[in-house]
């Protein structure tokens, strides 16, 4: 490589040029040649890092849905020739046998329009017994597929039935999902890649070739730590966007400002009319010990956080909440002959936990759009919003820094 990159300097020229300058050009050339996609997704802030502070919990260590305890998260991204420009993103919700030792869940539909794999068992028994994977649409039940098979290599396994959960969102502005991209390998990746910490987010795994307001969207992710004397409890959010409507952030009539607001005239208008439709799959995690019941209450309020965002649920939009608690008093055997003993929280002490839920998924949907980069391929182009443009506009309608501005 140095050597490609001094050729046709002239020796003795080289010979002059101190070691150390020669080491700064070379670093500085190498970066260069990196893909613009990565040195944007380093130059992009988050919302909270531009000075965008959604409601009035704070975020926990990692403002991600990994700061509730032992969830982790894999992604896996797939570019690859002119077409393909997706991905798989793995959630692996608590340590142990998710079969022999489920959690509680629950699948909330905003509006179906999509294909959710595991969704009814999840209902019928109110429980989650494999890691949750996100891809693009058609490339589910290849997915599942390999969760199935990842699943019954893990320890304590045996030959029984198993339910993968896959959620899924279409990335075929810029994807060619009828190759069926994402198969095995990929999964496993991303499953083998999970863990605790900063969660990537923006352009990749689930979210390579996905949207939001006809802008690149993608993976986003938030949290909320609720004070002692609500609980203590963390509530993490992980959001797949792909979805439309006016796009509102704090407040701020952002589309209309941008000129991508849909049923104005004011943007191009595709052949499936993606900038109404589209989707959005929303993964809650708690550590508040909460039943089946009380999550399906819970992702009801990740839809209303949504809602804060723009989103209207359109007719052709699949708005998906898949809730789960990790509070070792609620995950019980899946055998036992004897009555089994449960802790969980009483209706009244919800009402925090509530709100943190529609804050954290506000913030996970703004995060989304503010770490995701401009993805291209032979079948279009998503371009990510103007940062400039974004933050002025922000700034016009005074809602940055609410958390030094606003009293709380």
């Amino acid at each position: 490589m140095i050597r490609l990159l001094l050729k046709g300097v002239s020796f003795s020229l080289i010979h002059s040029i101190p070691p150390a300058l020669i080491s700064i050009l070379v670093i500085a050339v190498l970066l260069t040649c990196l893909p613009i996609s990565i040195l944007a997704q380093q130059e992009r802030p988050r919302a909270r890092e531009a000075g965008l502070v959604v409601g009035v919990f704070e975020p926990g260590p990692y403002n991600a849905i990994t700061d509730v305890e032992g969830v982790l998260v894999g992604h896996e991204t797939m570019i690859q020739g002119d077409d393909i420009r997706t991905g798989v993103t793995a959630i692996i919700p608590a340590p142990g046998n998710l079969y022999t030792h489920p959690i509680p869940a629950w699948l909330t539909v905003g509006n179906g329009y999509g294909k959710v794999i595991g969704g009814s068992q999840l209902n019928e028994f109110g429980e989650l017994e494999t890691p949750i994977l996100l891809t693009c649409t058609l490339c589910v039940w290849s997915a599942a597929s390999a969760l199935k098979e990842w699943s019954y290599q893990q320890p304590g396994m045996g030959e029984h039935t198993i339910n993968p959960v896959v959620g899924e969102t279409n990335d075929s502005r810029v994807n060619n999902m009828w190759k069926d991209p994402i198969q095995r390998d990929q999964v496993f990746a991303a499953l083998n890649k999970a863990n605790s910490g900063p969660v990537a987010e923006g352009s990749v795994g689930a979210g390579t070739g996905t949207q939001a307001f006809s802008w690149k969207g993608g993976i986003g992710t938030s949290s909320r730590r609720l004070p002692p004397e609500y609980g203590g409890y963390t509530i993490g959010v992980l959001v797949q966007t792909n979805f439309g409507g006016f796009m509102s952030i704090n407040g701020a009539p952002v589309g209309r400002e941008l000129g991508t607001s849909p049923f104005q005239g004011l943007a191009e208008r595709t052949a499936d009319n993606d900038l109404e439709d589209g989707s959005i799959m929303i993964v809650v995690a708690t550590d508040a010990p909460l039943n089946s019941r009380n999550l399906d209450r819970l992702g009801l309020r990740a839809i209303m956080g949504l809602g804060r965002t723009g989103s209207y649920a359109s007719n052709g939009s699949g708005d998906y909440v898949i809730s789960f608690s990790t509070h070792p008093s609620v995950r019980n055997p899946r055998t036992s002959r004897e009555p089994v003993p449960v802790q969980q929280l009483v209706n009244d002490s919800m009402s925090p936990l509530f709100a943190a839920t529609a804050e954290a998924t506000e913030e996970a949907i703004y995060n989304a759009i503010f770490k995701a980069t401009t993805v291209s391929s032979s079948r279009g182009e998503l371009r990510a919003v103007p940062m400039a443009q974004l933050l002025e506009i922000l700034e016009k309608h005074r809602v940055l820094h609410w958390d030094t501005t606003v009293p709380r």
